[in-house]
């Protein structure tokens, strides 16, 4: 499993410019079944992508985001080797 951390690097009004396709792009992780989860870190400074596939898929997939191709962000990508879980989590599992 991989956590893509965004950072925006650019004002929030820039940001905003490209962030419906940015959320096209998330769509797509997901009905790709790439991603499993997602969502906007608080304070607004950028956000946090669960994701599973192998890495050469997830540096493809980071470097087609709006928000990489117009420069507002940039991703920390790690890699998590899970090996417990909650209840009903147990797809995370490697």
């Amino acid at each position: 499993m991989f956590i893509l951390s965004l950072t925006y690097t650019a004002d929030l009004t820039e940001v905003d410019r490209h962030i419906e396709p940015h959320m096209d792009w998330v769509k797509d992780g997901y009905d790709r079944g790439i991603f499993l989860a997602s969502g906007r870190k608080n304070p607004r400074t950028g956000g946090v992508i669960l994701a599973h596939g192998t890495r050469s898929e997830i540096d493809a997939i980071v470097a087609a985001d709006p928000f990489t191709i117009h420069g507002v962000a940039d991703y920390e990508v790690t890699e998590v080797m899970v090996t417990r879980t909650a209840a009903g989590l147990e797809g995370l599992k490697q």
